[in-house]
């Protein structure tokens, strides 16, 4: 178990060594339309729900190794099949496998840490060893960001490669793993279910679900319009063939700043209320879409680089909040049930945004623009509710 604790943080570097998430926007685009580039977006949204409840039940059922075994082998699919580029339907089903690959990731990898601290007497650490979990997998992103974009000016072909060869570390890393010892009842569908309805009974729970659901939506937003936004922004100043390496930049510039904003995490937790501090980071996801709603001055592309400092509150805090109120036998259940909630509605509202796309080979800012509008106004009203029912929640 002490192996699993010490691996932990490096399997989560060697899945978050993603050198096309800088760019993976402008190669759809270049290979297909703008429309389509979203609607992949949303296919990979689709079909990571469609398998996060089944892979949840089979990580608590079947174990948390092999999971993780099969969770970094697709992943090296996924990666290795977009590497020649072709047709709209090669690239749905490399989305498949990199939504299968996070589904079956969801959740079973906190799970995994937690067990393995709770058979070592050391379950009071999961906020310290969530949070430097995610300080290695955010250094990674930064590292992989910056390479990726630079890879990108040469050949697209080349990130897919490099993304290829970290989820084979990860792979590799998954097989030393053990699997650590958990509480199993009797595997029956009507007391697992007995079980989630018993969770979903708890304010803390609801209320942190509801939160999730709306952390995932406002921190893909710019993870899907950030690229075709700086490039229309700087081909305003004539400089949009440097678009794949300014984009790496900002994101690994979200990543270093979101790790410090990590270091900061344990202070101002000891400071202040869970609640108020989850309610902060998610203002702040609502923030930096408003922003580029409202204007396409070049000076926005700088906010972005805020993407991610929400992550250092909203990913390790709510992961160890509501550890100890899951049993065993449907921890990664819960978790691979919130992440469907997140990606249904992400997947349902970016397909819905994408009928109002012209089929251009670019996405325009207009576009762009209008899509965050709306988002912005439904982030604003989901806030209001979170604040009123904070007290009620006792997170």
């Amino acid at each position: 178990m002490d192996r699993n604790i010490r691996l932990y943080p490096w399997l989560k570097f060697s899945q978050h060594l993603v050198f096309w998430q800088g760019v993976w926007f402008l190669y759809f685009q270049s290979e297909l339309s703008a429309a389509q580039a979203i609607a992949l977006y949303a296919l990979y949204e689709l079909f990571t729900t469609v398998l996060e409840v089944p892979s949840g039940y089979a990580s608590d059922r079947l174990g948390r190794r092999p999971t993780l075994i099969l969770c970094t082998a697709l992943g090296v699919g996924a990666a290795a099949l977009q590497i020649g580029g072709g047709s709209f339907a090669i690239f749905a089903v490399a989305q498949l496998l990199l939504g299968a690959s996070q589904a079956f990731n969801s959740g079973t990898d906190s799970a995994m840490l937690y067990e393995s601290l709770a058979a070592e007497g050391r379950a009071a650490e999961i906020e310290a060893q969530e949070l430097k979990a995610f300080r290695f997998g955010f250094a990674a992103l930064a590292i992989s960001a910056l390479t990726g974009g630079a890879m990108a000016l040469i050949d697209f072909a080349w990130v897919y490669v490099a993304t290829a060869l970290s989820f084979a570390v990860g792979f590799g890393i998954s097989l030393l793993l053990k699997e650590p010892p958990h509480t199993k009842t009797e595997a029956t569908l009507a007391r697992d279910i007995g079980a989630l309805r018993t969770a979903f009974r708890r304010p803390v729970l609801i209320w942190i679900f509801a939160l999730f659901l709306l952390a995932h939506v406002f921190s893909n937003l710019p993870f899907v319009f950030g690229q075709p936004f700086i490039l229309e922004a700087l081909d305003v100043l004539g400089v949009a063939g440097q678009t794949p390496l300014v984009s790496g930049a900002i994101v690994s510039a979200m990543m270093v700043l979101s790790i410090l904003a990590s270091l900061a995490a344990p202070s101002l937790r000891a400071r202040f209320d869970l609640g108020i501090l989850l309610i902060a980071a998610f203002a702040l996801q609502i923030i930096i879409p408003a922003a580029m709603a409202l204007s396409d001055a070049t000076i926005v592309i700088l906010i972005l680089i805020a993407r991610m400092v929400p992550q250092a509150f909203i990913g390790p805090y709510i992961t160890a909040r509501i550890q100890p109120e899951l049993t065993d036998g449907v921890r990664a259940t819960f978790v691979s049930i919130k992440s469907l909630a997140g990606r249904l509605i992400l997947s349902g509202t970016l397909a819905f945004s994408a009928l109002f796309v012209g089929e251009t080979s670019q996405l325009a800012m207009a576009d762009i623009q209008m899509v965050l509008g709306w988002y912005t106004l439904a982030g604003l009203a989901a806030l209001a509710v979170l604040i009123a029912t904070l007290k009620w929640a006792r997170v």
